[in-house]
């Protein structure tokens, strides 16, 4: 679960994490009220979404009187942002998060996630802070500092030094115990938070020689959401696709993805098989759809109706292996789901498994048009055979 940048700072400020002053704006006339309480001008005003690359499609201005303020106000409140990672549509800004204007020195990032080679925390600290860390790391790994966590220790403070004296200019005394301090209270906020990302980009040095976080993003792991009922709280579905937001509420894996053949599998292996299949015959997915083992033909007619409201499916491929769930119960909820939802498109399925022969017979013997695979390459021939059909 994503958290806004002025959620994350919140936390920040919790952490004792220094951060600009701020205050949220969600309606243009409260604009002026705001102003009243920050520092400045000059102010920062930045959209509020869940997308990289603000910046750049411009949802962060930096403004110098109440007049600039209004216009930019006016041009990203409730309007269409643009980022390199959006779609061409872009996500709607509903709310601005509105900050004192810093006098910036030295710009760094620091960010903590989980190395997966390692299996373990990791801290990361370079000194290209500003720029997206992915093209830092590709065009110039040598300015990528990390220090990998010992869980069972916790953050220790060589391992700050580590990382600050790799720079190869060395700030002064005041602003390295900054430094240390920041980086032990960003290892202990990811970890008390169940955070798989923790991310500060930039993290400045004032030139009065002090540490702010000017940024702040925060990922946390849904699996441990259980325990954090206050941060569960913070999740914003306006920032979700409202299929996935369908798909969570009836407890199904779902991922909207570029295609056009829609996707009903058990199982997240046999789900990303059912990918590679698709694409190797020559279409692209438009989902991923995990209902699980022990799918009902609630779970199954729901998966129907989300894949359904996606207007680019021009066929459904459903691949189940029936292990938890024999193929035969699993083809009666088939068949019945479908008769519930208003299928218009091919519907391709693949059984194997316990009962696989009943299973396939239940289907085959139905008054509705069923495309029956035998195997996953009889699957990925029939999609091809329909990616043809319709051009």
């Amino acid at each position: 679960m994503k958290l806004h940048e002025y959620q994350a700072k919140e936390l920040f400020q919790k952490a004792g994490i220094p951060v600009p002053k701020g205050r949220l704006l969600t309606s243009r006339d409260k604009l002026g009220s705001v102003l009243e309480e920050i520092p400045g001008p000059p102010w920062v005003i930045k959209a509020q979404v869940h997308a990289g690359g603000r910046g750049k499609g411009g949802g962060v201005r930096l403004v110098k009187g109440q007049g600039e303020a209004a216009e930019a106000v006016a041009e990203l409140l409730e309007k269409p942002l643009v980022t390199p990672q959006t779609t061409a549509e872009g996500v709607i800004v509903h709310q601005l998060l509105v900050e004192e204007g810093v006098d910036i020195d030295k710009e760094f990032y620091l960010g903590m996630t989980v190395d997966r080679k390692l299996a373990c925390p990791t801290m990361i600290f370079s000194p290209s802070g500003g720029m997206e860390i992915e093209e830092v790391a590709k065009q110039s790994p040598d300015l990528i500092f990390k220090e990998p966590v010992n869980p069972a220790t916790g953050w220790m403070p060589y391992q700050a030094r580590n990382l600050i004296y790799k720079l190869s200019q060395v700030p002064g005394g005041y602003t390295v115990k900054e430094l240390s301090s920041t980086m032990k209270k960003i290892y202990d906020l990811f970890v008390a938070n169940d955070c798989s990302l923790l991310e500060i980009n930039p993290l400045v040095i004032t030139k009065q020689g002090s540490v702010i976080a000017l940024d702040a993003k925060m990922t946390i792991d849904d699996n441990a959401l259980y325990r954090h009922k206050d941060l569960a709280q913070l999740d914003d579905p306006r920032e979700k696709d409202p299929l996935e937001v369908l798909a969570e509420a009836a407890s199904l894996n779902y991922i909207r993805l570029n295609g056009n053949i829609g996707a009903m599998v058990n199982g997240a292996g046999l789900a990303m098989a059912t990918m590679d299949v698709i694409k190797l015959a020559g279409a692209e997915p438009a989902n991923f759809l995990d209902v699980g083992g022990g799918a009902s033909e609630e779970m199954i007619t729901k998966g129907f109706e989300i894949i359904l409201k996606d207007e680019r499916v021009r066929a459904i491929l459903i691949n189940i292996f029936g292990g938890i769930l024999r193929c035969d119960v699993l083809a009666r909820g088939v068949l019945e789901a479908a008769k519930k939802t208003d299928i218009d498109v091919p519907l391709i399925v693949r059984l194997e498994g316990t009962n696989v022969e009943e299973g396939r017979k239940i289907l085959e013997e139905s008054d509705l048009d069923f495309l029956v695979a035998r195997d996953m390459a009889e699957a990925a021939e029939l999609v091809a055979k329909e990616v043809k059909r319709q051009g």
